[in-house]
């Protein structure tokens, strides 16, 4: 008889917690992963996925009017919110299905309930039956914070976004990160007056300050507003369903919706963490070793409930190094350097490597090129807006540091263009490569 029931119980199925059962699996372990809302996680269910697909449909609202100044009778279009949203989620339940048979196809034995740890090797089901594994992986991911005010219950989060059963006319987003940005963008092109309020003067920290500003001034053109160094005050809920929002330093202001973007933290409540003697940081999260290890021999975490970088495609680096080295015999370790992101905003940002601060901190002397242009289908549509490319490269061997673009494309671009700079690719190397014409994407070998 086993000494465990399964070799490695998961809790949570998102991206990490799926990826690291499905391989643990492969390698011929007994795994088994509780999961009390959908499988698929938030990036499937209610992030990336989703709001990549509201981006698209955002997308349409300039591009059915730039179609009339390439030859295009488009007449009058009309949007409809509805059945958007509705097709949307119901790609979501399609992926939910495909994720939950790609566990199941690798033996992997699904729990939907919540689960509990109640010892090293040990997990309590929401129907009181228990479990024993060799191994826990807790992946429970993260959830929107929600700022403490009084009246912050009438506001909303990403993850009721999804589900509004119309556009709200007048929006005010808390938060400058990148979902409050790219709600913003969705929003906006979908009709609404939207208004970005954001305790800080800062968008998108962490991102270059030149595609930050670039940002500002292209959402300031299309009709966004900003309240910044704005803190809340309270929330007032008026006769006819509206909100007024009081914050500091600013008038009050009266809008249909309030959708809270102010950042995520660990969803580590009630999962018996203390009882058991898992370590937190000061974050909350859960502290791991390089090896996603906690405090305790036989517990692990990966992904967004341990803070080290809250992005999809790490979460399943960590999900399918973890799976390797546990039960594949394959030592492997997450390298973080180097990650590249983007920010969905309207237009999209990308980037790549250090900053143009972060790189004259860490070296001293850099060199900067830029390419700031309008592209070929703005000018036919008789559109200003100028996107805007930057290498930066270390001084003295011009060794490409970091790589950030805003305009149409550049997270497509950018994937292929952070090969380059993981690989410590030079400005001479992008020079002596042929540019692709007409495309955009050319912008970055011929930087000046």
């Amino acid at each position: 008889m086993a000494e465990y029931d399964y070799d490695l119980f998961t809790i949570g199925a998102g991206s990490g917690g799926v990826r690291a059962s499905r391989v643990a699996a492969a390698h011929g372990a007994r795994v088994a992963v509780a999961e009390e809302f959908r499988v698929g996680g938030t990036c499937v269910i209610r992030g990336c996925v989703p709001k990549k697909m509201l981006v698209y449909g955002a997308h349409f609202a300039e591009d059915l009017e730039d179609a009339r100044h390439f030859g295009w009778d488009v007449g009058e279009p009309k949007f409809d919110w509805v059945k958007l949203r509705d097709n949307v989620l119901g790609d979501v339940d399609r992926l939910n299905g495909l994720y939950t048979q790609t566990l199941e196809n690798n033996q992997v034995e699904i729990f939907h309930e919540r689960a509990v740890i109640t010892g090293p090797n040990e997990v309590t089901l929401a129907s009181g039956e228990k479990k024993t594994a060799k191994h826990i992986l807790i992946a429970t991911g993260a959830r929107p914070h929600v700022p403490s005010c009084p009246g912050h219950e009438h506001g909303i989060t990403s993850n009721d976004a999804f589900h509004l059963d119309a556009i709200p006319k007048r929006v005010l987003i808390a938060g400058a990160g990148y979902i409050a940005n790219e709600f913003a963008g969705i929003f906006h092109q979908f009709g609404a007056k939207v208004t970005l309020m954001n305790r800080s003067d800062q968008l998108l920290r962490g991102y270059d300050e030149t595609l930050r500003d670039r940002l500002l001034q292209i959402s300031l053109i299309k009709g966004i507003e900003f309240r910044f160094n704005a803190g809340f005050e309270k929330v007032e809920k008026n006769e006819d369903g509206s909100l007024t929002v009081h914050m500091s330093n600013h008038e009050p202001l009266e809008v249909d919706c309030l959708l809270f973007a102010t950042g995520r933290v660990p969803n580590i409540e009630g999962l018996g963490l203390d009882d058991v003697g898992v370590k937190l940081n000061e974050k909350g999260a859960i502290e791991v070793d390089e090896n996603s290890r906690t405090s305790i021999e036989s517990i692990y975490a990966v992904g967004d409930v341990t803070d080290r970088v809250q992005l999809t495609p790490v979460a399943i680096r960590e999900g399918q190094a973890f799976a390797d080295s546990v039960f594949g015999g394959k030592p492997t370790t997450v390298d973080y350097s180097c990650i590249p992101s983007a920010v969905f905003s309207h237009p999209p940002i990308a980037a790549v490597g250090l900053t143009e601060a972060e790189a004259t901190a860490q070296y001293g002397s850099v060199k900067v090129y830029t390419s700031d242009f309008r592209s070929m289908k703005n000018v036919v549509a008789h559109r200003n807006e100028r996107s805007l490319y930057k290498m930066v490269c270390e001084a003295s061997t011009e060794r490409v540091l970091g790589i950030h673009m805003i305009g149409a494309e550049a997270p497509e671009i950018m994937q292929a263009a952070a090969v380059a700079v993981k690989a410590g690719l030079t400005k001479a190397d992008f020079d002596a490569t042929v540019a692709i014409h007409p495309t955009m994407a050319e912008e970055l070998v011929l930087l000046k």
